[in-house]
């Protein structure tokens, strides 16, 4: 299947590492332009390089930029716009809120996580949609988590304010539609990422048993009995964000290898 993906130029925040870098590369090799961001400059030049080694790095932008900062994240599209004259495609990301419960988590860990998690998706939004509205072929993406369809124990903070993603996603769906601008949401599940080995780290540690046995209930657990791989997660969010799915909008696609139970 041709995706229809030449040329398009897609911005993907916080998207040097993990499931962002892997879905930047698929969108590469579907052929299109990519622009993504990062805080750390040493993961930047990582990205930059696992990038440039198998395409061209007229094609690749890399730029630093904190997500929860409005101006850092205009910037960022200034410098994509400067590179590529167009943005077609907007992937939202951000790492994910710190682990705990309520009544191990402060105040303010609820303003560090309604900024990161939420805002920083309105600010790529805000930032890109006058671009968006001049493409005819514009596509919003919002990677959450499956913690916004059902609670996962130890991650409040994901559990909460995640499904404010959702709400935003379903609304811009509507609210877009009259400017040809697809929204959807991809919710990802168990995967092999360095976040995932942080999660499985803490809980561990909060259930006093050791990382690998930890990591084997998790699986065990699981429909297909094993975590997905980064590029499984981005062969889906490349299709998502692609012309061949023009008729997808206001969709939370759950990748999680059957692990959600619910109808819903």
């Amino acid at each position: 299947m041709d995706l229809q993906l030449k040329n398009k130029v897609a911005v993907l925040a916080a998207s040097t590492d993990g499931l962002g870098l892997a879905t930047a590369k698929q969108l590469l090799h579907e052929g299109a332009k990519v622009a993504i961001c990062g805080r750390d400059e040493k993961r930047n030049a990582a990205a930059y390089n696992a990038l440039t080694e198998a395409y061209d790095a007229d094609d690749i932008l890399v730029h630093q930029c904190d997500v929860t900062d409005k101006t850092q994240v205009d910037a960022f599209i200034i410098a994509t716009i400067k590179k590529f004259t167009q943005i077609d495609i907007v992937i939202t990301n951000a790492g994910g809120p710190p682990t705990g419960t309520f009544e191990t988590l402060d105040i303010d860990a609820y303003n560090q996580a309604f900024q990161l998690t939420l805002m920083s998706a309105v600010y790529f939004i805000k930032a890109t949609l006058p671009h968006l509205k001049k493409s005819d072929a514009a596509s919003i993406l919002t990677i959450t988590s499956r913690s916004a369809k059902s609670p996962i124990p130890n991650l409040f903070m994901s559990n909460i304010i995640r499904p404010a993603v959702i709400g935003l996603t379903k609304t811009l769906s509507q609210e877009f539609g009259e400017y040809g601008i697809r929204v959807n949401s991809i919710l990802p599940g168990w995967n092999e990422t360095d976040r995932t080995v942080h999660l499985i780290e803490k809980r561990a540690e909060k259930l006093g048993i050791s990382f690998d046995a930890c990591k084997s209930d998790i699986v065990k657990n699981l429909p297909l009995k094993r975590m997905g791989k980064p590029e499984e997660f981005a062969n889906a969010a490349t299709f998502l964000v692609a012309p061949a799915a023009s008729y997808i909008n206001g969709v939370m696609l759950l990748v999680d290898g059957g692990d959600y139970p619910g109808l819903g």
